[in-house]
């Protein structure tokens, strides 16, 4: 299938390892110029590297819940680019502590991380999608921790509720400007360097057997199995797409 996505450009924010970089690799092999940005410079560069597609990447280093950040890297994207199609915010992360009594600062650390700079992202790149005569698109990587009760701590549940909630409401005030806007909420995903290969490395035993228990497929996820659907709903393809959450989960969640 041919996914109509040459001369696109999508910005890919959290796309040094793990699902951001398999989301960036699906966009480049369906013909996409792809912006990769991450904290750490080396993770960045290897990436780009092992990419190897120098004339269709750009890599922005730096922390992507911060505004100058953020703003510099639209810059940066316009300058070599021209424009930007397609916004991929795979920002966040679920370490935390467990239980109900959670402090006022990790409330606020755990909603910058997984909520508040997500929203950051979208509103610098929306000036940029509403020059684009056909619109763009918005993909936000969630998780299902926002869809059911987890073990997850809460402060992250809530977050990426918070951002669920976000992405509807968002496609329903975008929809008549032609930007689609969805979220995917993927269950376990492991890959390399990743917080399941730690779990693993801590408890193998309860982690295998969460497996078996708890997703019908009894097994983890794959980042590539994320970035098909991704790539699929940033194209044109997916146009009546919008407003959704697609839950990739291994038949692990039960209420949706």
């Amino acid at each position: 299938m041919d996914l109509q996505l040459n001369e696109s450009v999508a910005f890919v924010a959290g796309s040094s390892r793990g699902i951001g970089r398999a989301i960036a690799a699906a966009l480049l092999a369906e013909g996409a110029s792809v912006v990769l940005t991450g904290r750490d410079e080396a993770s960045l560069r290897e990436t780009e590297r092992a990419l190897d597609a120098p004339e269709r990447v750009l890599s922005v280093t730096g922390d992507f819940t911060n505004a100058e950040t953020i703003a510099s890297a639209f810059d940066q994207t316009i300058a070599r680019f021209g424009k930007i199609d397609h916004l991929i915010a795979n920002l966040g992360t679920g370490s935390g502590k467990p239980g109900w009594n959670q402090s006022p600062g990790e409330w606020q650390r755990l909603f910058e991380l997984n909520f508040f700079g997500s929203v950051r992202l979208t509103q610098a790149a929306l000036p940029y999608l509403l020059k684009n005569e056909n619109g763009g698109s918005i993909l936000y990587i969630s998780s299902i921790v926002a869809v059911e009760a987890t073990p997850a701590p809460l402060p992250y549940s809530a977050a990426k509720a918070a951002l669920n909630n976000y992405s509807k409401n968002l496609a329903r005030q975008l929809g008549p400007q032609k930007i689609r806007v969805n979220t995917i909420a993927p269950g376990n995903i492991y890959f390399e360097g990743g917080s399941w290969e730690r779990h693993l490395a801590n408890r193998r035993e309860q982690v295998e057997q969460m497996l078996q228990t708890d997703v019908p497929q009894q097994r983890f996820g794959k980042p590539e199995e994320i970035a098909s659907l991704a790539t699929w709903l940033c194209s044109p393809q997916a146009n009546f797409s919008t407003g959704a959450c697609f839950v990739v989960d291994g038949g692990q969640t039960r209420s949706v």
